[in-house]
């Protein structure tokens, strides 16, 4: 995990050196950089929902923060969804697969 943020932390840091391959490219690195940070937290941790919630969106305020005051970057409120909705996909993906299994063995069992 540590590692996963400090890679993501360079990312959004540096200057960007990559073009754009489409429109809005950006908020999907958001969306899944959110995504794999709500799962590592979640898989080491096993936090209750409101305090991964809270300590990613915390990370996500000081991402825009730090942008805001780069010359070569720029804060974004949509970079800011973008996070969140990676955060909730996490958690849309963590329900779906606890109610799979939880079925699975309603049906499996003798």
């Amino acid at each position: 995990m540590v590692i996963a943020l400090i890679v993501i932390s360079y990312l959004v840091f540096s200057r960007p050196h990559y073009p754009q391959l489409f429109a809005n490219m950006d908020k999907v690195g958001h969306l899944g950089s959110f995504f794999c940070l709500s799962l590592l937290t979640y898989l080491a941790f096993k936090p209750k929902w409101y305090l991964l919630t809270a300590t990613l969106s915390i990370y996500a305020v000081f991402i825009e923060l730090v942008q805001a005051r780069l010359p070569y970057r720029s804060a974004s409120v949509a970079d800011f969804i973008a996070d969140m909705a990676g955060i909730g996909l996490f958690y849309c993906c963590l329900w779906s697969y606890r109610r799979y299994f939880r079925a699975t063995k309603i049906t499996e069992s003798p």
